[in-house]
């Protein structure tokens, strides 16, 4: 019961999240845009996203790994519902972590030498 109320929740979010700009939120382009900078800041040390890019990462890596492709093959559904719910969680963490590093550049302006 409690997993089905946290997966419902996730999904809740996702939905939010992805109609965030429609309702005067930060748009998707402007998130997936941020990636960039998001990764960068973190490989750099200044922002402490470390922990949740690697756990991006991994999920990335199980999506699209061919070894994954096994189950699929034997257990059809319930192969393709666990990249189902890895791809939601993938979806919902990266824009829940760009909309945090989009705030986390608004409050801490850089100091630009020219």
């Amino acid at each position: 019961m409690a997993k089905t109320l946290k997966r419902a929740a996730a999904f809740t979010a996702l939905a939010r999240a992805l109609t965030a700009g429609a309702r005067g939120g930060r748009p998707l382009s402007e998130r997936i845009g941020a990636l960039p900078r998001m990764i960068r800041a973190t490989t750099r040390g200044e922002y402490d996203g470390g922990l949740r890019l690697a756990m991006m990462a991994a999920a990335t890596a199980y999506v699209v790994s061919p070894i994954d492709a096994v189950p699929e093959a034997f257990l059809w559904v319930f192969g393709l519902v666990d990249d189902a719910v890895a791809v939601t969680w993938l979806a919902g963490a990266v824009l829940a972590e760009t909309e945090r590093f989009l705030e986390w550049e608004r409050t801490n302006p850089r100091l630009v030498v020219k």
